[in-house]
């Protein structure tokens, strides 16, 4: 079966630096990939230029089959939540739901499908700019949503969210996934791993593949190294 995405020796250069040092990653139907990254090591490039927000400097990606070079045609069927707040700020939760399903050929159906899902119903004539993080993700999902994209690409969804929002978001994804879906999220802490099929590790440039247990032994055995080391400065 042909993989969702297919990303081959992906280079990215930033003021100069080689920020992406030849990425290669395949995804298929139904997978949910972790891209693990601490601050600063490139996760969020990386996944800008997996959702076509930004151009690489060479290799080459293909997602749903078309080379993203050579046509754009599958941005409609990708989802993207990004990190920074990219609703619509002066518009309110119901506004935003409109307009972005007429931009991306949502249905009013699937709207209130998401509202439903997402327990949206009480906050739909609330500004976007008023919400704290964990209503404000409810509401960047179910408009990443609206499109019924075969691909969804979120950067730190569930970081620094409410308990009850973390949960309403992971059963919307479950069910996403479960409807031919596939996923694949930015995360820079350990307690989302569990959520995940594999983890692409992202160091100096270049990715690492761990099962979820492998990659929270292998950051327990850092952060233990890391500590040891700070003590012998200390000493």
């Amino acid at each position: 079966m042909q993989p969702v995405l297919k990303a081959r020796d992906i280079v990215q250069v930033l003021n100069k630096k080689t920020v992406l040092k030849g990425i290669n990653l395949e995804v298929s139907v139904g997978e949910i990939v972790g891209i693990f990254g601490t601050k600063g090591t490139g996760k969020t490039t990386l996944l800008h230029l997996l959702a076509g927000i930004d151009q690489f400097k060479s290799g080459t990606l293909e997602i749903l089959g078309q080379d993203t070079k050579k046509g754009d045609a599958y941005k409609r069927h990708l989802g993207l939540v990004t990190q920074e707040r990219s609703l619509f700020q002066e518009l309110s939760v119901l506004e935003n739901l409109d307009f972005i399903a007429t931009l991306r050929g949502g249905q009013r159906s699937t709207i209130k499908q998401l509202v439903d899902r997402l327990e949206l119903q009480d906050l739909l004539k609330e500004p976007v700019a008023t919400l704290d993080n964990g209503l404000f993700q409810r509401v960047a999902l179910a408009c990443a949503l609206l499109n019924n994209p075969k691909l969804l690409i979120a950067d730190e969804l569930i970081k620094d969210i409410d308990f009850y929002s973390r949960r309403l978001i992971m059963q919307t994804i479950k069910q996403f996934l479960q409807e031919g879906g596939t996923f694949i999220c930015g995360f820079s802490h350990m307690d989302y791993v569990n959520q995940l099929n594999r983890v692409a590790w992202l160091s100096d440039g270049q990715l690492t593949f761990y099962q979820p247990a492998e990659a929270a032994a292998e950051w327990q055995r850092q952060f233990e190294e890391f500590n040891l080391r700070s003590g012998e400065i200390n000493d």
